[in-house]
């Protein structure tokens, strides 16, 4: 009977590599995600790792080539589609670099999540992602940085905060070693559990 209890439909939206997305996917195989299931893997770019990631763990994909639309509308709404095509319950957003529209975060108010590479508020808004985030922590000589997972809203950055996890800014950092600790330390734990709470959430019927 426990094979049969109901999960959460996951769908994952990435733009890159992927290795949040693997993180999620071997939280789910190792049991820290049990209430929520990943049925689909959505990039907004054709032939990134992240769509490997996903076919070697037996998942869905859709590509839906953002180069490919005239307008960022356009392009959500195709999104939207997507989402709605695999009955997706959360939304993850896995190093997706495109930017939601408000129609898309009131379509799946409350489900939509992030993770972002700092301490919300700091390093954060328009413009603020990738390497550029570790980039200005590093410029401004902060001595602890982090990771955030967060509600997306139609705010850059600015929806109601679920998790945060603070990681050292060691004395020879550069942009890129500190992205990676961060990375290790804070994001591919704070994901999944961020997940797993959003799922209980859903279940429970408290969104």
């Amino acid at each position: 009977m426990l094979g049969n209890k109901k999960k959460v439909k996951i769908a994952v939206l990435v733009s890159g590599g992927g290795s949040n997305l693997q993180a999620l996917i071997d939280a789910q195989n190792n049991g820290i995600i049990t209430d929520g299931s990943i049925v689909r893997v959505i990039s907004s770019k054709s032939g990134v790792y992240a769509l490997e990631r996903a076919q070697k763990a037996d998942i869905e994909t859709t590509v839906i080539d953002r180069a490919a639309f005239p307008s960022s509308e356009e392009f959500n709404k195709q999104l939207i589609s997507a989402l709605l095509e695999c009955g997706a319950e959360l939304v993850i957003l896995a190093g997706f670099l495109s930017v939601l529209e408000k129609f898309v975060t009131d379509s799946f108010k409350n489900r939509i999540i992030n993770v972002h590479p700092s301490l919300i508020p700091s390093f954060c808004g328009p413009g603020y992602y990738g390497l550029k985030v570790h980039e200005e922590a590093l410029k401004r000589g902060v001595k602890v940085t982090g990771a955030t997972v967060h509600i997306v809203n139609e705010i850059t950055d600015g929806g109601p905060i679920l998790l945060q996890k603070c990681v050292e800014v060691m004395q020879n950092d550069t942009a890129e070693t500190l992205q990676k600790r961060v990375m290790e330390e804070a994001e591919w734990i704070l994901l999944p559990r961020a997940a797993q709470i959003m799922c209980e959430k859903i279940l429970n019927e408290n969104i």
